[in-house]
């Protein structure tokens, strides 16, 4: 007989998407304290929040622990602690191996019982913040070892994807960053070399990928090791192939700052799934529904025989995929201005597109992954049907609660990176950085600087401000 017909299975069917739905909380979900802490500028809330954590520094997630760790010290000026933590994350990408026992575990669970392998470019975004914090104390010889490795990990990139789609091969911010580096420690050989290679990814690369155009700024400081290192040939060639030309001013009893901008929050993780009730029938009759899409439709399978629908005729299936949402920064365009001269800054990164794009050029393995981890599942539980229903249909439901994709990111981190180059006088100075929005508001900050004669001060400055998490914009498709 049947289960008082096709109404009580829709009502079991219902409660159990309902129950599965709200048992995936993601990453950002988890951690949402932190976050708001973090987004607020309330670093001292945000740090005892972490110091409560510290478990997960011995922990699957503890990448994102060193990482957040080194990211909020340096936030609160303690550069020290800041590279401490930063090179246990540092470390930890070194050492990365998988776990055959967690592999496995996460074949009939999911993902999130591995420890998080970091994407590609939080791995970068690792050195590029040791770099800057021994850029910004003046340690260029220690910057520099960090701008090596950053180069020697990119290197590793390119190795790995030489036969595989995936357009985050290179990073052109990471060249420029070592050129000025290079610039800062009087090597204009070596910094000429990274100018161009960063030109080269921009060109080859960013452009065409992200809509990230070469800066300005990076064609002056181009020309100008090229003219330093007494390149003429070289010179003219990129005065040409560049549609500009270049005149040398030397500094004289000046100095310069770069001045890097750090605009908003990255993305987060979320995840996608895709969810069916199946309900076995009399008559061979098998019905798919799926409430989150809408949908329901039956079919006969005539082998099943003609017995009568129970409880344990019900099946859950469900399998999850992860994806990006975006947190917009509220700024678009900023300024760095002195009494004489101002000085627009140019986007290098847009860490957020480049992670949406990254996690879409693997989408098939995610895919994949996800579709193994399904039928293994489902094997088991096929195996245990056999043995007893009730068994079987306690087995569906465990993987359909169960069933979640890996949401864990680097939250952090920002969402674009811009920079320019001034020319000051020595001495202590007062430099106004302007961030405007797109409405033409603006908010203006005071930054001292001291300006060494015929040295590069290193100054970095963090826009909290960001939107709340939503959709991938078309732009970023």
């Amino acid at each position: 007989m049947l289960l008082r017909g096709q109404s009580i299975l829709r009502v079991l069917t219902l409660f159990a998407t309902v129950v599965t739905l709200s048992s995936c909380a993601t990453w950002y979900q988890r951690s949402q304290q932190f976050q708001a802490s973090v987004t607020a500028g309330d670093f001292g809330q945000a740090q005892k929040i972490i110091e409560k954590s510290k478990k997960e520094s011995k922990g699957k997630n503890r990448f994102l622990y060193f990482a957040n760790a080194g990211w909020l010290n340096r936030m609160t000026g303690d550069a020290d602690t800041s590279n401490y933590w930063l090179n246990q994350a540092d470390l930890y990408v070194e050492d990365y191996q998988k776990n055959l026992g967690a592999e496995a575990l996460a074949l009939v669970i999911n993902p999130n019982v591995k420890p998080y392998a970091p994407e590609d470019p939080e791995k970068v975004m690792v050195n590029f913040y040791k770099a800057l914090n021994f850029a910004e104390e003046g340690n260029m010889e220690a910057a520099l070892v960090e701008a090596r490795r950053v180069n020697i990990r990119l290197q590793e990139l390119n190795d790995k994807y030489k036969k595989k789609k995936n357009r985050y091969s290179n990073d052109a911010f990471a060249h420029l960053l070592m050129g000025l580096l290079y610039e800062a420690s009087n090597d204009h050989n070596n910094a000429f070399i990274a100018y161009r290679n960063a030109l080269e990814v921009y060109d080859s690369l960013y452009t065409p990928q992200f809509g990230i155009k070469a800066p300005l700024q990076l064609k002056q400081d181009l020309l100008r090791s090229a003219w330093l290192n007494g390149f003429n040939d070289e010179l003219q060639h990129l005065e040409k192939k560049l549609n500009t030309s270049y005149e040398h001013q030397p500094l004289g009893d000046n100095g310069q700052v770069v001045f890097i901008w750090e605009n908003g929050f990255g993305p987060v993780k979320d995840e996608w799934s895709i969810n069916f009730s199946v309900i076995r029938g009399s008559g061979g009759m098998v019905t798919f529904q799926s409430s989150e899409l809408g949908i329901s439709f039956p079919f006969f399978l005539t082998d099943l025989g003609s017995g009568s629908s129970s409880l344990t005729d019900l099946d859950f299936i469900r399998v999850a995929f992860p994806q990006y949402l975006i947190r917009k920064p509220l700024y678009s365009t900023a300024t760095l201005q002195n009494s004489k001269s101002t000085a627009r800054l140019e986007k290098v990164q847009d860490i957020s597109h480049l992670l949406v794009k990254s996690l879409r050029d693997r989408m098939v393995r995610e895919m994949a992954n996800s579709l193994l981890r399904l039928a293994a599942k489902k094997s088991l539980e096929a195996v245990a049907r056999d043995q007893d229903k009730t068994l079987g249909f306690l087995f569906s439901i465990f993987n359909a609660l169960t069933e979640q994709a890996d949401t864990r990111n680097w939250q952090t981190l920002p969402a674009e990176i811009f920079y320019t180059r001034m020319v000051l006088p020595a001495g202590k100075q007062t430099l106004l950085f302007t961030a405007s929005d797109k409405n033409g508001q603006s908010q203006t900050q005071s930054i001292k600087v001291n300006i060494r004669k015929g040295r590069t001060t290193f100054v970095s400055f963090r826009s909290l401000e960001s939107g709340f998490p939503s959709p991938v914009p078309a732009s970023m498709q």
